[in-house]
């Protein structure tokens, strides 16, 4: 059933994020910090048995110069075609890059695909190979208040930076044509596909299914799911850390991030959506500086179009690609 607002109380829909005073410095600041190590992309071809396309078990430098794992996967005898376009792609909410194997539909047809593992995650519903070695002070099992004391500290100013220089890393494969890259994700991955447009210039196209870490605190205070009810979880007990536990989280809010990002996006929401509420995801869609669409899912949950939003994403990106 619905439980978030509906017609055009949604549609108008702005959030209630407040921006920091030095957002924009903030992440200057981490990106150059990231930059100062070469990104280093490290390929090594495996052998997957299948014929179609070739897959790379693909590393490079993340935060702090910590190394992340990929897949890359392009169509069999690439290096004929070279240089291609491709396509990013970040993972949901406790997932990891899983087997080379499973995800073959972006390079079937026709661009270079790197998925990306999620530090610290890969154990909810696939197996991941990037730790997550930076502590944090008291946390609830999850990744939502892991270091949330600060911004300087909290989990996902290393997994947004992971996701700018996975961008950085394909752009340095020799397969890849830099200047044709779009971003694509669901859930946590759409979340840290609006972040990084907001982040990194130039990409093609940006594709936020779903997305996740959007109007924080408004996502707190309507749904009992979790994620969101991980920072539930926390400030119930941490009762005194409210203002600052949402300060952090400003820093890493999609709203904030889209009112920065000029490539056209294709949104997708889910109106019976309890996990990201539809409210959220139009905060970060009415924000978005650049050209845009949003696709609605009226009778989906967080599953959001499945393999429709797949057949709706191909002829976008062949018109993207040329």
């Amino acid at each position: 059933m619905y439980t978030d607002i509906t017609g055009p109380d949604l549609t108008s829909y702005r959030g209630s994020v407040a921006e920091p005073d030095d957002f924009d410095d903030f992440w200057r600041r981490t990106l150059a910090a990231a930059r100062e190590h070469p990104v280093a992309v490290r390929t090594e071809r495996v052998d997957t048995g299948l014929t179609t396309v070739d897959t790379y078990d693909v590393s490079f430098a993340g935060w702090d110069g910590q190394r992340v794992a990929a897949w890359l996967t392009v169509p069999a005898g690439s290096s004929a075609d070279a240089p291609l376009p491709a396509v990013v792609e970040y993972l949901g909410y406790g997932g990891g890059r899983g087997l080379p194997t499973e995800r073959l539909l972006w390079a079937s047809s026709g661009v270079a695909h790197l998925l990306m593992d999620t530090r610290g995650q890969g154990s909810g519903w696939a197996t991941g190979d990037t730790p997550d070695p930076d502590g944090s002070g008291p946390a609830i099992p999850g990744v939502m208040t892991r270091g949330i004391e600060s911004p300087d500290t909290y989990y996902y100013r290393r997994l947004t930076t992971d996701a700018v220089r996975a961008v950085d890393a394909v752009r340095d494969i020799d397969l890849v044509d830099g200047g044709r890259v779009a971003v694509l994700g669901g859930s946590q991955g759409g979340g840290m596909a609006i972040a990084v447009a907001g982040l990194v210039e130039g990409l093609a196209g940006v594709f936020p299914r779903v997305p996740f870490l959007c109007d924080h605190r408004h996502a707190t205070q309507i749904t009992d799911a979790y994620p969101y009810h991980e920072v539930v979880d926390y400030l119930a007990t941490h009762r005194t850390a409210t203002e600052q536990v949402f300060g952090t989280l400003a820093y890493f809010d999609g709203v904030l991030h889209a009112a920065r990002a000029t490539a056209p996006a294709w949104f997708s929401v889910a109106l019976m959506d309890p996990i990201c509420p539809p409210s959220t995801v139009y905060a970060a869609y009415n924000a978005w500086a650049g050209p845009k669409e949003i696709t609605v899912w009226e009778y989906n949950g967080h599953e959001g179009g499945g393999a429709h939003e797949d057949a709706d994403t191909l002829p976008r990106l062949r018109e993207l690609f040329g």
